[in-house]
């Protein structure tokens, strides 16, 4: 197997040298983990108190890790990838609200990008989370089982109701739907949600995706029951896997609350989760297709090696890479070079409301400083290539 993703002028093509410069700059802050704190506390109290921080943001971070405030903002970034063989995800990256108007807004966006993923090969699926379209307690009480009032029945039912309006626009405009996943407690009535979406629109080809989190120890188990209940209901599946964006979270709550924690107990035990999970829907390929959402370098190689060994095309639609705007260039634009299906997810919306986003992006760099340290040695060697 070629290490294809060592080739840091095909990774960083589009970049400019100040753009290159800036990321440098950036990697090197989220390495520092004190830096990062501070710098989060800060923002958090710029932002509440509407001091004019949004320029700043807008010139730094935001531009780095996101497309843009809106659809059309992010079309020049869009069309500059699609030229490398690069997809793009938009990902309307505000975070979730509690109260009706927001999440019928968010609604809004998901339609819209719907109508752009029709019309743009550029951009082959529309993305949205669960608690975009619902109440995060509303899905942690019906995970948990407890009984709803009359009221937040109505309040579900309209959760549905969004959930049916998008997924039905995308199965019938064919094309393809993610969903995402969040925290363990309340993940249980996305799943079932997710699922009822794929038995209804998912008949002739998986058009709605379900994310599973692979750093949860249960869903191998989880993911082997599905396949057995879409063989007997007659659906196709399709599965987004990803390692999980709530670690510390999840530990946490497990160890406050006294129940066993639903993370994998070391990390050597979640890429093997990973790769075992990408390696079954491999061999179920005629009913489940993949997006593989990971920056590891090792697991993509593995993925690579299958599609080789089984002798499917570079192209084949059932599977798709996928990495983070702003994140592992040296995948994405390599994959993209050699022909593989491959899409950058690209977050957009307003400055101050995408800034929970960026904020948990820095964290999450800062806690794997493996992958920190990876992205500053490969921009180090094409300013060196590049001789900035």
């Amino acid at each position: 197997m070629d290490r294809i993703f060592e080739n840091t002028a095909t990774a960083f093509a589009l970049k400019t040298d100040s753009e290159l410069e800036r990321a440098y700059f950036l990697f090197k802050m989220i390495a520092n983990e004190p830096l990062v704190k501070m710098g989060t506390a800060v923002t958090n109290f710029a932002i509440k108190a509407h001091l004019p921080v949004e320029g700043l943001i807008r010139a730094t971070v935001f531009d780095h890790f996101c497309g843009g405030v809106s659809e059309e903002d992010c079309m020049p970034i869009v069309d500059k990838m699609w030229e490398k063989g690069v997809c793009s995800v938009l990902d309307y990256s505000v975070e979730g609200k509690d109260e009706e108007d927001p999440l019928d807004n968010a609604l809004a966006k998901v339609l819209k990008v719907l109508d752009f993923v029709k019309e743009k090969d550029a951009i082959p699926f529309a993305v949205f989370k669960p608690t975009g379209f619902g109440r995060f307690a509303l899905f942690q009480k019906i995970s948990e089982g407890r009984s709803l009032t009359k009221t937040e029945k109505a309040e579900w039912e309209r959760v549905v109701g969004r959930y049916e309006v998008v997924c039905k626009k995308a199965h019938d405009l064919e094309v393809s739907l993610l969903i995402d996943a969040e925290e363990s407690w309340m993940q249980d009535a996305a799943d079932r949600l997710a699922e009822d979406m794929m038995q209804k629109f998912n008949k002739e080809k998986p058009f709605i995706f379900n994310t599973l989190q692979m750093y949860r120890w249960d869903r191998m188990d989880y993911l082997k029951e599905l396949q057995k209940r879409a063989e007997k209901n007659n659906f196709k599946i399709g599965i987004k896997a990803v390692r999980g964006a709530y670690m510390e979270k999840e530990n946490e709550r497990a160890e406050n609350l006294g129940y066993p924690t639903p993370i994998c107990a070391s990390k050597k035990e979640t890429d093997l989760n990973f790769d075992t999970a990408v390696s079954y829907m491999m061999e179920h390929l005629d009913n489940i297709s993949i997006f593989a959402g990971t920056h590891n370098e090792e697991s993509n190689y593995k993925l690579l090696e299958l599609i080789q060994k089984k002798g499917i095309a570079n192209s084949d639609t059932r599977i798709w890479f996928g990495q983070l705007f702003g994140m592992s260039d040296h995948i994405t634009f390599n994959l993209g070079s050699s022909g593989y299906n491959v899409a950058k997810y690209l977050p957009f919306g307003p400055v101050r409301d995408v800034m929970p986003y960026l904020i948990r992006r820095a964290e999450e760099n800062t806690s794997v400083i493996g992958q920190t340290n990876r992205e500053l040695e490969l921009l180090k060697k094409e300013r060196k290539r590049r001789k900035i």
